[in-house]
């Protein structure tokens, strides 16, 4: 997602945290590590979004993506959600 883009749907500060946690996703190594390392307060769901992961943005938001291969780290950012 564009940073203007973001700014346009969700507000400045909401933007600035979409593009810290982008930024998270492209130099961690593995999800895991993020997970380890509670960068983003990262963390697996669970039940009918299991295989989804999701870090914390402007509370209550969430990014929520998932991995797409184990080998190669590449993520698909599925939604910018509340979804508590």
């Amino acid at each position: 997602m564009e940073y203007k883009t973001a700014t346009r749907r969700y507000g400045e500060k909401m933007a600035e945290k979409i593009a810290q946690r982008i930024m998270e996703l492209k130099a961690a190594e593995t999800v895991e590590m993020l997970i380890q390392f509670c960068i983003g307060r990262c963390h697996p769901l669970k039940g009918n979004r299991e295989g989804e992961y999701a870090m914390d943005l402007v509370q209550p938001y969430r990014l929520v993506f998932e991995k797409k291969e184990e080998t190669l780290q590449v993520v698909r950012i599925n939604s910018i959600e509340d979804y508590h």
